[in-house]
């Protein structure tokens, strides 16, 4: 039996974040062993030759002088801040407490977008969003002293990432997707390369190590292009949602691998955050349908 196109954005959608999930536990399995700018080098060469040779392959290469300008450099240097936020808070947290607290990641951009993009968004999404980060604190349980550092960071992290998205929507027409993936994990490696120094040094590696960066680093390329694809193939609204499906592997990783506990405090502020997402996601689309089809929709 033949996909819908919606059927199969959601499949894609699906496979993108167990690729970003598995990818950030390899990840977490080697912070114990070597330090953030080594992990970010490492990665960032191997992602890169593997994008390179996609991208040469799809004819998707641009000159340099075509990448140097002010979204493009300003959404790397959100990314690169971004994945060093990620990488210190996945070796100081549970795995499956950062993975809960990404997912408030479309309110931020939806509160972004309204903040510096001048979107409408009503007094629902509104409370959607002061909900989904209620959510946050629910799992991050600030005690009498306020938050932790890990708990900071990640936060930050979720702020970073949401302004490299919003970034990404005025990106240039121009500029393949491809194109910005490799410029930016080229990125990555070289400001990974400068932080190996300052964050302890190089430290030897050996094959549980050089294969976990290696498979972290395939997974991140499947993951970002089955989101391109994702989105090139359903509709946003339908599609979007199928992002929470990161969470069963975030639990069943967190649970299995690293012995980590679900008490009822993570599973809650997890379920007010999807419950938020889920809902943004839904009037954004109501916001997006157009007035005839509201009109027949409510006949119906």
């Amino acid at each position: 039996m033949a996909l819908t196109d919606n059927t199969r954005g959601a499949l894609l959608m699906a496979l993108a974040m167990a690729s970003f999930t598995i990818n950030d536990a390899f990840t977490k399995s080697v912070t114990p062993y070597i330090n953030t700018g080594q992990i970010l080098f490492v990665r960032g060469i191997i992602t890169c030759v593997l994008v390179y040779f996609i991208a040469r392959h799809m004819g998707a290469l641009r000159p340099i002088k075509t990448l140097l300008r002010p979204i493009i450099v300003l959404r790397c240097l959100c990314e690169v801040s971004a994945s060093i936020l990620y990488l210190k808070t996945l070796a100081m947290m549970g795995f499956a407490n950062v993975s809960a607290i990404m997912q408030s990641l479309p309110l931020a951009v939806t509160l972004g977008a309204a903040l510096f993009l001048n979107e409408k968004v009503g007094w629902r999404r509104w409370t959607a969003i002061l909900v989904g980060f209620i959510g946050v604190l629910i799992i991050l349980r600030p005690g009498p002293d306020g938050f932790t550092f890990g708990a900071l960071l990640v936060v930050g992290a979720v702020f970073v990432t949401a302004g490299r998205d919003l970034l990404t929507r005025r990106m240039y027409t121009d500029i393949p997707s491809l194109t910005v993936t490799m410029t930016t994990s080229f990125v990555n490696t070289m400001f990974g390369a400068a932080l190996i120094a300052p964050f302890g040094g190089w430290q030897p590696m050996d094959g549980y190590v050089w294969s976990h960066l290696f498979a972290s680093a395939v997974l991140v390329v499947i993951g970002y292009q089955a989101v391109i694809l994702s989105m090139r193939n359903g509709d946003i609204a339908f599609v979007a949602p199928f992002r929470y499906t990161s969470m069963i592997w975030a639990f069943s990783i967190g649970y299995f691998v690293f012995g980590e506990s679900l008490n009822s405090w993570i599973l809650l502020g997890t379920a007010i955050i999807v419950a938020s997402g889920l809902y943004t996601f839904y009037r954004e689309s109501r916001r997006r349908q157009p007035p005839i089809a509201k009109t027949s929709t409510r006949i119906q």
